[in-house]
């Protein structure tokens, strides 16, 4: 019998044997429109899921809201977050509330345990209960909530489809994306809010243009103000996009400023470099995000970018650990990009 996995672009080993594999798609894209690179199906219509928190921020940046309420830096980057719910993270979430003058009630985000145990124990031996500001999407829906504020758009309904704001972001998507906005479907995503599907390549353009909007040609000075805004917010502080041990974090760390990067759910990951104006999308078809770090560590291999030694330093998203955080088995990447 042929083992078919030895053609597969993600491997799972569990000692030095496949235990399981994954197919990629992967598409590299200039700011205005140019596929660089592919593998897979660069075309497949995606679900960006969480990816699309930098795209979904814009609005609110553009709103005036940080201004009005004086968010910091970090609370802006808490816009584009899918945070592990440490205290840095809850903290900030409730500051932003309270600069608003409302509460985690106002947040129609729903919880969930936080990646964060210690601070979750914390919590519990308190006598505390999870609440909203735990949810890993807490600070995007505050931004959401910031936005409807200063224009005086219905905050009771903000996470609706039919609301004014919601609709502002899918204008903000067609607009990265150059997508028709009639062929943009949405869905409901974990958190409760509209979540966008488009083709993977244009996923990847956004991610160009964020990363260095000045290579966009013909973007206004307003959205490309936007986008340094929040591109800066992120790479300033990646401890607040992700957390303690988490890819985007690391990878925004490793890489100084010069990548911005956000995975999503459902084995998606998209990042920009901000040197070579490449924006890059990956989707793991079966939807396991494991596989999402050695596919975009392995794409920033074979496009050469980052010094020597800064994939090294990314190296343990390789590994598998058992309950002991004894390594017993490793992710690998094996496969080539084609170049356009």
């Amino acid at each position: 019998m042929t083992n078919i996995s030895v053609n597969k672009p993600i491997k799972v080993y569990r000692g030095k044997s496949i235990e399981s594999t994954h197919d990629i798609h992967i598409a590299v894209m200039t700011a205005n429109g140019k596929l660089i690179a592919y593998y897979g199906d660069p075309l497949r219509l995606t679900f960006a899921r969480s990816s699309m928190k930098p795209i979904q921020a814009i609005p609110a940046v553009e709103s005036g809201a940080i201004e009005r309420f004086g968010f910091s830096q970090k609370e802006i980057a808490l816009f584009c977050a899918s945070h592990s719910g440490e205290a840095i993270h809850t903290n900030a979430v409730m500051d932003m509330l309270q600069k608003m003058n409302l509460s985690e009630e106002h947040l129609h985000c729903g919880t969930h345990i936080p990646r964060d145990t210690e601070h979750y124990n914390k919590l519990i031996r308190s006598g505390g209960e999870l609440s909203p500001a735990f949810s890993n999407c807490s600070g995007k829906h505050a931004g959401m909530l910031a936005a409807c504020t200063i224009k005086n758009i219905d905050i009771d309904t903000y996470e609706e489809l039919e609301n004014p704001y919601q609709q502002e972001i899918i204008d903000a998507v067609a607009a990265m994306t150059d997508y028709d906005r009639d062929k943009i479907l949405t869905g409901t995503d974990g958190c409760g809010v509209p979540v966008h599907r488009v083709p993977l390549n244009l996923l990847a353009m956004s991610f160009a243009r964020l990363a260095n909007p000045d290579n966009w040609k013909d973007v206004s000075n307003e959205r490309k103000e936007s986008l340094q805004t929040i591109r800066d917010a992120m790479t300033e502080h990646p401890e607040m996009v992700g957390g303690t041990d988490r890819f985007d974090t690391d990878l925004m760390v490793t890489y100084k400023k010069q990548i911005v990067a956000k995975g999503g759910a459902e084995g998606v990951h998209c990042f920009g470099d901000r040197e070579t104006g490449l924006g890059v999308a990956i989707k793991v078809e079966d939807g396991n995000g494991r596989g999402t770090s050695v596919a975009s560590m392995e794409v920033l291999r074979q496009l050469k970018i980052g010094e020597q030694g800064m994939l090294e330093q990314l190296g343990s998203h390789k590994d598998i650990l058992n309950t002991r955080d004894n390594v017993v088995g490793k992710i690998a990447s094996d496969f080539s990009l084609n170049f356009t």
